[in-house]
């Protein structure tokens, strides 16, 4: 059971650390102007608090904030547009604004994204991760705002998550290839840019030990990237030339499986004669006015929807229990496999 309480004031931090309130704003604004023992006192009292300075005070108190946070990983290719789509789109009938950020998959931009988002007292924050620096989880722990995970179900999370299971996605398709007769499947994308790459990979590694005779075929460089057409590319030729035999691939997401299909051409491989591809994300590109990808639909637009609704329903409520909700996937058959 989780309590949406009000925001951590600057009285509380005064109480806690036995100053005033003017010296709490002293230490926040000219710390140089205060004494070095206050002044530690004052600091630890707002870490152990988890105070954010609220800098829309003056504007709008925190019950009259219409403004939802946002944060992404990337704005490059379309993964997360939907989402943003039906997440605007919901909040805008409520007559509620959003705003976002690109993390550029850093923990640590988006914990200062965060911070700076905190500060103006939005009515709820939708992440697009799981995964949270100790600062960052304790921000979220005593901002006493609903906020919504998306894109993915963690098993166990002090806050509301919309999504699916990558994992699970991962090895329908992987199973879906095997299926399909292909025997000799590799895998294509960076685990090391979100959980949601990594436990793609987990579901590709589970499908194949299961399906297939457990050879794992993927390219590891352990070099931090972003899963772009390039990546997609350099790994499919690499990838290709380590095992010739290779008969399909399975991409992370289509934006790699653009790379890849790319890089097949120039390659002169016939797809799906010589080797299938299948991708993640059916992005707008994917359809069959566009690469005819075999991928795994997500219904991002439905996430976005429930992540806004789930911020509105707090309206009037006290307390309110964390909710999961698994919004599913389709694996999509189309051309390349």
């Amino acid at each position: 059971m989780k309590e949406y309480k009000r925001w951590v004031t600057m009285a509380d931090v005064a109480e806690r650390a036995n100053v005033s309130m003017i010296t709490v704003s002293r230490v926040i604004r000219t710390p140089d102007k205060v004494a070095s023992e206050t002044r530690a006192r004052v600091q630890s009292a707002i870490k152990d608090l988890g105070y954010v300075p609220n800098e829309g005070a003056g504007d709008l108190s925190s019950q009259q904030n219409r403004t939802v946070g946002a944060l992404i990983p990337t704005l490059t290719g379309s993964a997360f547009t939907s989402t943003i789509d039906g997440l605007s789109t919901r909040l805008r009938l409520a007559q509620h604004q959003l705003l976002f950020a690109c993390t550029d998959y850093s923990s640590d931009k988006e914990e200062d994204f965060i911070a700076t988002m905190l500060r103006r007292r939005p009515a709820g924050l939708v992440l697009t991760s799981a995964t949270h620096t100790r600062e960052t989880k304790a921000l979220l722990d005593h901002c006493g705002i609903p906020v919504v995970e998306v894109w993915e179900l963690p098993e166990t999370s002090a806050h509301h998550a919309v999504g699916f299971s990558n994992h699970d996605a991962g090895f329908a398709m992987v199973k879906y290839l095997y299926e399909l007769s292909y025997q000799r499947v590799g895998f294509i994308g960076n685990p090391l840019t979100s959980n949601r790459s990594l436990q793609r990979l987990y579901g590709y590694e589970a499908a194949c030990r299961q399906y297939g005779n457990g050879q794992i075929r993927r390219i590891s460089d352990n070099k931090q990237g972003p899963n772009n057409s390039k990546r997609g590319a350099q790994e499919f030729e690499a990838l290709v030339a380590k095992w010739p035999d290779t008969d399909a691939v399975f991409c992370a997401s289509d934006t790699l499986a653009l790379g890849a299909l790319s890089q097949a051409q120039r390659m002169g491989l016939s797809v799906p004669g010589d080797i299938a591809v299948a991708g993640f994300g059916d992005f707008e590109f994917s359809d069959e006015y566009g690469l005819d990808l075999t991928t795994v639909r997500v219904p991002g637009f439905q996430i976005g929807e429930f992540a806004a609704q789930l911020i509105l329903n707090r309206d009037g409520v006290a307390r309110h229990v964390p909710q999961r909700i698994d919004v599913g996937y389709e694996i999509v058959r189309r051309r390349t496999a």
